[in-house]
């Protein structure tokens, strides 16, 4: 008798493991969903990936080295050579553009993850424990938060001076105050909430209330702030790069082949064209992304 309820069991557990499997939404079905709900934003993302890997294998892609000078191709109209022409030293667009497209990204991800740590931390921190030390916290960022962005990234990269490094560190400075606040306001309201209360009372510390309990709960709004964010950074890398005070010469990035191709404008406009709209398609999809982002997190618009 037992033997056979054994039996049966084994007979029975395949079904109810695929019942359960089946319940479980898998990587693609969740892609496609989100496909066919944000259109827009799965456009976004695709275009995204398509810039990521064009920086990441760069040296495969790019035709010409974007550093290399000839003479005998300046400011060269789009061709066949060299398709989206050449600069006033004789150096590949396309090529340049392709390698831009690194210090774009790296301005955009890199910078926002240093933000993104240093503010939760801060806004974790004074939100939860309050009192002086939130004060003292708080009135830091709203002075920081005084400042406009792209004027206070100015100041630090002059301080710090050019590089793309010092240009790094000065984006992300700029962007620690937001998603400091922005995780304050969260955890002052999540943390009166009833389960907060329950585990306090059931002798949980308080950085596991904080780690645990509060932090899971509060990543939707700051991971729509992060995407959003990662397009003001670009912009704001390439004003850096654009006014000199960026990356340093001859490294390729698309604020400073603007600046190259702005005394050009009439007579070679497609120095100042090409990078452009590079920074306008890239900008406009992390937007994107980021709306489809808020939207699929957002259970109010599912």
């Amino acid at each position: 008798m037992a033997e056979a309820n054994l039996d049966m069991a084994l007979a029975e557990a395949p079904a109810r493991a695929g019942l359960a499997t089946s319940r479980v939404p898998g990587v693609w079905r969740i892609a496609r969903e989100f496909c066919r709900r944000r259109p827009l934003a799965a456009v976004a993302a695709v275009f995204i990936a398509i810039v990521l890997a064009a920086a990441i294998f760069a040296p495969a892609l790019a035709p010409y080295d974007p550093n290399k000078q000839s003479l005998a191709t300046v400011l060269q109209p789009p061709g066949m050579a060299h398709p989206l022409g050449s600069d006033d030293l004789g150096r590949d667009v396309l090529s340049r553009l392709i390698y831009g497209a690194r210090v774009s990204l790296q301005a955009g991800v890199l910078t926002v993850f240093f933000a993104l740590v240093s503010g939760v931390a801060i806004g974790l921190v004074g939100g939860f424990v309050g009192g002086y030390l939130d004060d003292v916290l708080f009135r830091v960022m709203d002075a920081v938060l005084a400042f406009p962005s792209l004027v206070l990234a100015l100041a630090i990269s002059a301080v710090l001076g050019q590089g793309l490094g010092n240009a790094m560190v000065a984006i992300a400075v700029v962007f620690t105050p937001q998603f400091a606040r922005l995780t304050r306001g969260q955890v002052l309201a999540v943390k009166e909430f009833e389960f907060v209360a329950a585990a306090r009372a059931a002798g949980a510390s308080s950085a596991r209330l904080a780690l645990l309990h509060i932090l899971p709960n509060i990543t939707s709004p700051i991971v729509v702030q992060s995407v959003l964010s990662v397009a003001a950074a670009i912009i704001i890398e390439a004003s850096l790069s654009f006014l000199g005070i960026g990356v340093r010469p001859p490294t390729a990035s698309w604020g400073s082949m603007l600046r190259s191709g702005y005394g050009y404008i009439e007579m070679a406009p497609w120095l100042s064209v090409a990078p452009g709209l590079a920074i306008f398609a890239t900008v406009l999809a992390v937007n994107f992304l980021g709306d489809g982002v808020q939207d699929a997190l957002d259970p109010r618009r599912r």
